[in-house]
């Protein structure tokens, strides 16, 4: 099948992939920011995507999603690195118009995924895995999510790592974003340089708001940010 054994096939579904990756992030952006106004009305929100069929059937397509996308780019950057062959051991200056995020799109993705294992235990270990086997002794209840928000950036050193993990996304999305949808077809010179813009003015509004997330909660201005800033 085209889609696993050629190249353009894979880079296929890397962008379909993380274009669906990067809709669930906005989702999940928009749920934490209403954290920082209710906590009661966060919780709400994590008592109805609590351990129910659906939130799992959905946690598990998302989960599939994440690997496919994982894997396709070990495949995509081996098959990269063997085509270069030992040209990749030569002396070169950087090429013009090449994005460091570009050139370093592996490096990320293992920061990425650290830190998106580091955030499952932090979350879904402390939550959903909790209520599904019916764990006991946890500090707060498996649906109080605005506990464990502040549990969890009241610790300085997850703060840190934390931000660098949404540093790292960012960069990976600013070049992944308009990278997939010149994939996808739509890389014509004028709509190229859009989706570029487009790319980065969304990416970067995105990252910010689960940046200003973790910088309430670690300053303790959540949920009344209104009256802190």
């Amino acid at each position: 099948m085209w889609l696993i054994n050629s190249s353009i096939g894979r880079k296929v579904v890397m962008s379909v992939t993380g274009v669906a990756l990067i809709l669930f992030l906005t989702f999940h952006c928009c749920m934490n920011i209403v954290a920082l106004f209710s906590g009661e009305a966060y919780n709400m929100i994590c008592e109805l995507l609590g351990a129910n069929w659906y939130a799992v059937v959905a946690t598990l397509g998302l989960a599939a999603l994440a690997v496919i996308h994982i894997v396709y780019a070990f495949i995509l950057t081996a098959q990269n690195r063997r085509a270069r062959g030992n040209e990749r051991y030569e002396v070169t200056s950087k090429p013009e118009k090449v994005e460091w995020a570009s050139q370093n799109m592996l490096v990320l993705g293992i920061i990425i995924l650290l830190g998106l294992l580091l955030h499952l235990f932090n979350f879904w270990y402390n939550m959903m895995f909790a209520e599904l086997v019916g764990m006991e002794g946890l500090t707060h209840g498996p649906a109080d999510g605005f506990a464990w928000i502040q549990e969890t950036f009241a610790n300085p050193v997850f703060v840190v790592l934390y931000i660098i993990w949404i540093v790292a996304i960012w960069f990976h999305l600013s070049h992944g974003f308009w990278s997939a949808m010149h994939t996808l077809g739509w890389n014509g010179k004028i709509w190229f340089n859009r989706w570029r813009v487009i790319g980065l003015v969304y990416t970067t509004l995105l990252m910010l708001g689960f940046l200003i997330v973790v910088l309430a909660f670690a300053f303790k201005c959540a949920p009344s940010l209104c009256c802190c800033l």
